[in-house]
């Protein structure tokens, strides 16, 4: 993972940060962590959050730095607080402070690759099946870790769980076929 927070989020996050007056959490996910932290090389134009701690500086970060914020015009990303998605049950003991130092009152915490990946099962579009097998190659991602968490943490969350089980092992097929090539 990079040390340095790159541009244009370093920007970002840095005049965010002047305008936050105690210390806020981000329980970072999505393209964000994907580019930033794993280096995919794709644009991705939000840092998706699931959980800004305390709970009370959600609104006032949104308002700051959400779609068409006064920062968002002036570095053409933004802050997307995630209202609906599914994730593993247990993700917040597997969180990972990245950046750290990056900002004096925002702290960035990302989630681990497997809970990652798995928090895009459900959505399943192209960029998220991209996502999944650049993380598989990258990290590179033990299928059974992968299967085992979704079955035990997440499978019991999902609306059509039956889908999702042909999701994944989609997913894992296209991973296992590669490995083997």
């Amino acid at each position: 993972m990079p040390f340095e927070l790159p541009e244009p989020w370093k920007s970002f996050l840095t005049d965010l940060d002047r305008t936050v007056a105690s210390d806020v959490a981000l329980h970072c996910l999505g393209g964000f962590v994907v580019t930033a932290c794993y280096g995919l090389p794709r644009p991705t134009g939000d840092l998706d959050v699931l959980l800004v701690l305390p709970s009370d500086s959600q609104a006032p970060l949104v308002t700051l730095a959400g779609k068409n914020s006064e920062l968002h015009k002036k570095h053409g990303v933004y802050l997307d607080v995630v209202t609906v998605a599914t994730y593993p049950e247990n993700y917040e003991q597997r969180l990972a402070e990245v950046f750290s130092g990056a900002c004096q009152h925002i702290r960035l915490f990302a989630l681990d690759p497997y809970d990652l990946v798995l928090a895009k099962l459900e959505r399943n579009l192209q960029r998220d099946r991209d996502d999944f097998a650049y993380l598989a190659e990258t990290v590179p991602l033990d299928l059974s870790i992968l299967k085992n968490r979704y079955d035990d943490e997440m499978r019991v969350y999902l609306g059509r769980p039956e889908r999702e089980d042909v999701t994944l092992q989609l997913w894992i097929d296209i991973v296992e076929e590669r490995r083997k090539s």
